[in-house]
């Protein structure tokens, strides 16, 4: 009877322990914005003590990270907290520390949110450009202190080098009014883009962003696209990876080529990217002892395969129907066969029409021996890349995909095989495209 009580008593703590837990993980907003705000005003009178300072930036990530699960409730204090470090920045009268300490705020504020949801607070007029750049031109790549700074600015120069007008107008406007300018906007950009690019810290991953938004101006792409490319898989080329420097290097370059076929035009890239396809084969990047390095490169692959199928949504693809039991019991029989011919003779007109490059049975290929590489990353990114490929293949070849990836689940093959193939069937599952026909299969 004791016991009992005990065990009781027992459970009974556990669920109140819960409760509080639960309470505590979810927030009901940002609870901390004048404490948040008072932080900020101070930083002009702090930025210069250095114990001061750390003290402030830990109590700042501290405030932060509480939000790491509920990031969405910071966005109606975003647009005050940003503006307020940026005035900080832009002001003629602020000492370096200043602006180097606004930033490192920035960063954490990106970094809780993230980038691309912040990116979008950042002004981007066009009397934006040439300030950013400028102060970009004076940061040292090589300091330790200052990366954040790097980091930001580069974000910064992402959204804006977006401004909807001709980049040789803005080098027009700037000479007419006195301003000494040694080159073109646009050639600094690219400058510091290749610059930052290169790096073995956190800025190289902003600069893939910046070259993916750059790239992709129509004065751009016209005049450097090629010049990019050519400069990106020369690099790719005489890199060995060897070092932890040129790992980076690697990884700096291939982020930058998986975004910019991400974000750019599928009629823009798609001549160059046999070249990539077959400069990537080359290097034989699915072999390096680096997983970052393995799974960018999957990533590239994949934006390569898409590249080489058009954009279109299978019709083959697998209907889920109603999930209303009324609405299922109230569709005819003549409806429901009508609406299963439908499809079929759709499919099978766009599958005569359209053509599958021989690049595609690489891609794929590829990607199918990314399903077993050994770190879940990998794999995962892998699974990703089959389910992508497959929605724009038709049926026939699709099915053949499907095929391959139940081989996976062979006695001979490792367990990273086994897991990789699950996740593939599960992004096939998720996506429509493993068909109820294959669900009597043997695995």
């Amino acid at each position: 009877m004791a016991l009992s009580e005990t065990e009781n008593s027992y459970q009974g703590g556990e669920e109140e322990e819960a409760d509080v837990i639960v309470k505590t993980c979810v927030l009901g907003g940002f609870s901390e914005s004048s404490e948040t705000r008072t932080l900020i005003g101070s930083l002009p009178e702090i930025h210069e003590a250095e114990r001061v300072k750390e003290v402030a930036i830990e109590k700042f990530k501290v405030i932060m990270d509480r939000y790491q699960e509920q990031p969405h409730l910071l966005d109606p204090h975003l647009e005050w907290m940003t503006e307020m470090l940026l005035n900080f920045t832009r002001s003629e009268n602020s000492p370096p520390s200043l602006v180097h300490l606004s930033f490192k705020f920035l960063f954490v504020i990106s970094k809780v949110r993230g980038y691309k949801i912040f990116m979008q607070l950042l002004p981007h007029e066009v009397s934006d450009v040439h300030p950013v750049l400028e102060l970009m031109s004076r940061q040292d790549p090589k300091d330790l202190e200052t990366w954040e700074t790097r980091y930001m600015l580069l974000l910064w120069l992402s959204v804006a080098c977006l401004i909807p007008f001709d980049l040789s107008r803005l080098d027009g406007h700037l000479e007419s009014e006195g301003v000494k300018i040694r080159e073109p906007i646009m050639e600094r950009i690219l400058a510091v883009a290749k610059t930052y690019l290169l790096v073995s810290d956190s800025p190289r991953d902003a600069a893939s962003v910046l070259v993916s938004k750059f790239m992709t101006r129509p004065d751009v792409k016209h005049k450097r696209l090629g010049d990019f490319l050519d400069w990106s898989l020369t690099t790719i080329s005489q890199t060995s990876a060897r070092s932890v420097i040129e790992i980076m290097m690697l990884d700096g370059v291939l982020q930058s080529l998986a975004k910019l076929f991400k974000h750019g035009k599928r009629d823009d890239l798609l001549q160059y990217a046999p070249i990539v396809l077959r400069c990537l084969e080359q290097k034989q990047l699915s072999e390096s002892s680096e997983a970052k390095l393995r799974k960018i490169y999957v990533k590239l692959i994949q934006r390569l395969g898409l590249t080489f199928l058009k954009p279109r949504l299978a019709a083959w693809r697998y209907q889920r129907g109603n999930r209303s039991l009324a609405a299922n019991l109230a569709v005819s029989h003549a409806a429901a066969a009508a609406a299963a011919v439908s499809p079929e003779t759709e499919t099978q007109e766009q599958d005569e029409d359209y053509d599958i490059p021989e690049e595609v049975e690489t891609v794929i290929e590829h990607l199918l021996v990314g399903l077993k590489d050994k770190e879940t990353v990998v794999r995962w990114s892998a699974a990703k890349g089959i389910g992508r490929v497959t929605g724009r293949l038709p049926q026939e070849l699709a099915d053949d995909v499907v095929g391959s990836v139940l081989d996976c689940f062979s006695f001979q093959e490792t367990d990273n095989a086994w897991h990789g193939g699950c996740l593939a069937l599960a992004e096939l599952g998720r996506r429509g495209l493993l068909l109820p026909s294959r669900l009597t299969d043997d695995l």
